[in-house]
């Protein structure tokens, strides 16, 4: 039986990061919102300054969508994939897309496992601020950060195997072996 990952939290807060070591610890392929978002986020304003197309986020959900479609349909059944996603609670599109993945992992009778990464302000700020987010198209703008931690809150949907946990002072392997954890405990059998 295959595992799916579902890794949720505000841009900064590591969601590639820790998906990279807990890849290693479950074997298990992962792919990143920005797979989904770049193709389409690459064709418009080179200096990203000029605020993204209403609809833009339409079609990154095409894209995710068939990616997903190609996993249910390829991938070996006892596959494990760990995706990304900065879903914000209470926005329709964030709902949508947590929605996907279920629906994804419905369909290859893989075990799904939503986590919630959290973390302090001041740390997000710190680590949206890098400028080698940029270079990935990620967002480095740490106002907007500041204005989503005060704000906002991180996609909250109950779910069975759901996990919350508190990154601001944990490592990415800490992260990741905590997640994998999680996810043994989830599977039937513990296995």
């Amino acid at each position: 039986m295959g595992v799916f990952v579902l890794l949720l939290g505000f841009p900064g807060v590591g969601k590639l990061t820790i998906a990279k070591e807990l890849g290693s610890l479950l074997s298990a392929k992962i792919i990143d919102n920005h797979w989904f978002n770049n193709p389409i986020l690459r064709l418009l304003d080179e200096d990203q300054t000029a605020p993204l197309p209403k609809g833009v986020w339409e079609y990154t959900g095409r894209v995710r969508q068939a990616v997903l479609d190609a996993i249910a349909t390829y991938s070996g059944p006892s596959a494990n994939f760990i995706f990304t996603h900065a879903g914000v609670e209470g926005d329709e599109r964030s709902a949508r897309t947590y929605q996907q993945f279920v629906d994804a992992a419905r369909q290859r009778a893989a075990v799904f496992v939503p986590v919630r990464l959290l973390c302090a302000e001041e740390e997000l700020a710190r680590r949206v601020s890098s400028p080698a987010r940029h270079d990935h198209l990620k967002t480095t703008d740490v106002k907007t950060s500041r204005n989503r931690s005060q704000q906002a809150v991180v996609l909250d949907i109950p779910h069975q195997h759901a996990l919350t946990l508190d990154v601001t002072f944990t490592s990415p392997l800490e992260s990741a072996a905590a997640i994998r954890d999680h996810v043994v405990t989830c599977l039937p059998n513990g296995s």
